[in-house]
């Protein structure tokens, strides 16, 4: 990584003349020179401090890391890698010798020669392992893989408690671990979507863990790292940007069954600039009628103060249900805890069966969960035993930095559905589409996707799939494209209901496919006529072609729903390799992992 203004406190000429020198190091002087600096804070703070004898300074740096560390990710939308990151920072500054790598670059041989393994991943779809993680997950599970009795490690698994397979691919690596012969470091943790702290608090432990076999001490670095961290200190998920709403637009048309809304977020300020295929996560606030009747069917003060998180915390209770917790979603976890605390004995005897929790919490929140099943006594502080944060929601981004760089857009839809004989409406989507208005600012953050990345190449052709919202990504990239002067093949497949009310961005595509930005528009919409025709029928009937761009080094883009049109797209391009390329079933998935690997092949679903 370079130094340049924006990531560190040394000004144009500083950062060129270090880059310059740190070019020229080797890996021995550069950990020596980072001692030095440690050494030398410490002197020239101790010096300082004149009521304290010379003989209490402590200069001695650390020696390095006997042990070799290795960090494997596995990562969908890049939350476990950024973490992974962030760990292998955290152990260098330690002076540890770390290996990061991704799962799938990691070269399974190797693993016999591996003393320390910190594994972070994600779990994907109903329990299975993400994308770049597949080939490690069935290699260790497979007879091939070695015993390991003399690793140790510790497993970091990402997901969310409203699925039922939660964490899954994390338990089967720590699971398989142990039964070949390694050892736990330290005990796996799970993390839900609201991951920071508790990943924070295992990166901590390990650190410990470790730096107490050398000798080393945590505060010997803590007045250097407070130091960097106040240098580098930028907008995140711990410390959200506060984003004025330029615009907020309604994209469909009279008649729409959809409402899906174009949003404009001023960045003046944020300093940090984004890439097609990046995401805004934003905190959203529970709708106030739903808090209202609530606290109503409760019968509870809306202006108690209540304790919010084991850190005794507290907010009035209208806010804590409001901006705090999550009441719109149950999980498994919900339910057993509140079995413990509501003193309902149906309750109690429900949640013994672990089918009936996941048939249960489809489709309700904590109000079905308070009518079907009343509490006895229940207090307001008892809430955060139960409820989750609120987590933040994620939107792929729709513009390009380069176009605007002191804005970004967002497409959002607006999510009303009724399930279980009550309206329902999504947390954020909604307070978008009623409740926030031009001039109202929400709290945000930037999430890099290092798995969804565009190429900037002349030579590379890109097919793009996403219909409804998952055409945001693609909005971005062929602004940049333009932007840019990228002289590329691009094609875009979309896809909704009617042609009149559902084209997203219409006049926009439209204007970039007559002037050549975009090559190609394949268009489905499917309640255009009685046969129902989906992005999925378009690929197949340009068959020939799709196999032609990817012949010719094409990377395929796919964005939007998980659950029936990745599934149905991924089958629709693998009939076209099969049919095009000669290929069998088997040696067509393969070929289109080979795509994965190459990049080729990326996917941003949800």
């Amino acid at each position: 990584m370079e130094l340049n203004v924006t990531n560190s406190p040394f000004n144009e000429a500083q950062s060129e003349q270090l880059n310059q020198v740190f070019s020229k190091l080797t890996k021995e002087q550069k950990i020596w020179l980072s001692g030095y600096l440690t050494a030398s804070v410490n002197t020239q703070q101790a010096s300082n401090q004149t009521d304290l004898p010379i003989s209490t300074v402590n200069t001695n740096v650390p020696s390095p890391k006997t042990r070799a560390i290795t960090i494997l990710f596995g990562s969908e939308t890049g939350n476990a890698q950024g973490l992974a990151e962030t760990l292998e920072n955290k152990l260098k500054e330690h002076h540890f010798e770390v290996n990061l790598s991704s799962m799938e670059d990691f070269k399974t041989k190797d693993l016999k020669k591996v003393e320390d393994l910190f594994i972070i991943t994600a779990t994907h779809g109903e329990g299975e392992p993400p994308d770049n993680a597949i080939t490690f997950h069935e290699f260790i599970h497979s007879r091939k893989a070695p015993k390991l009795n003399d690793l140790r490690y510790s497993v970091l698994a990402l997901g969310d408690e409203s699925y039922e397979y939660f964490c899954q691919t994390g338990r089967d690596f720590d699971k398989k671990l142990e039964e070949l012969g390694a050892k736990k470091l330290h005990p796996r943790v799970d993390c839900d979507l609201d991951f920071d702290e508790p990943a924070e608090k295992w990166m901590e432990d390990i650190i410990n863990e470790l730096a107490e076999e050398t000798g080393q001490k945590q505060e010997e670095y803590d007045a250097v790292n407070t130091e960097k961290t106040s240098a580098t200190q930028k907008y995140s998920r711990t410390n959200p940007y506060e984003a004025e709403v330029l615009e907020n637009i309604n994209l469909s048309g009279r008649g729409s069954n959809k409402e899906v809304r174009h949003i404009e977020l001023s960045l003046e300020g944020f300093t940090e600039s984004f890439e097609p295929g990046d995401c805004i996560g934003i905190f959203p606030k529970n709708d106030p009628e739903i808090v209202e009747k609530l606290i109503n069917i409760l019968v509870w003060d809306p202006e108690e103060e209540i304790v919010i998180n084991d850190n005794q915390d507290k907010l009035k209770l209208k806010d804590a249900l409001e901006n705090h917790f999550e009441i719109t979603k149950l999980t498994k976890s919900i339910l057993t805890k509140a079995a413990e605390i509501f003193n309902n004995g149906v309750l109690s005897e429900k949640v013994k069966k672990e089918r009936w929790i996941y048939g249960y919490v489809e489709g309700r929140d904590f109000i079905d969960l308070i009518n079907d099943f009343p509490p006895e006594d229940l207090e307001p502080g008892a809430l955060y035993k139960i409820l989750r944060k609120l987590p933040a929601r994620e939107y792929s981004i729709a513009s390009s930095y380069e176009a605007t760089p002191d804005e970004v857009h967002l497409t959002i839809g607006a999510v009303r559905y009724n399930a279980n004989e009550r309206d329902r409406k999504g947390v954020c989507s909604v307070q978008f589409a009623e409740r926030i208005e031009p001039g109202d600012t929400v709290p945000i953050y930037l999430k890099k996707n290092p798995n969804f990345k565009f190429p900037k190449s002349d030579e590379t052709p890109v097919i793009m799939i996403g219909p409804g919202t998952g055409v945001a990504p693609f909005r971005a990239y062929v602004q940049d494209k333009e932007e840019l002067g990228i002289n590329n093949k691009a094609w875009l497949f979309f896809g909704e209901q009617y042609f009149t009310t559902d084209f997203l961005y219409q006049t926009e595509w439209q204007s970039w496919l007559k002037d050549g930005v975009l090559n190609k528009l394949s268009l489905a919409f499917s309640r255009e006529s009685d046969e129902k025709v989906y992005v999925q029928h378009r690929i197949e009937e340009n068959s020939k072609e799709f196999y032609e761009w990817i012949e010719q080094g094409a990377a395929i883009y796919v964005c939007g729903d998980e659950k029936n049109m990745a599934k149905d797209v991924h089958q629709a391009i693998l009939k076209v390799v099969q049919t095009e390329g000669h290929y069998n079933e088997e040696e067509a998935e393969a070929f289109l992992t080979q795509l994965k690997k190459e990049k080729r092949y990326q996917r941003d679903i949800y």
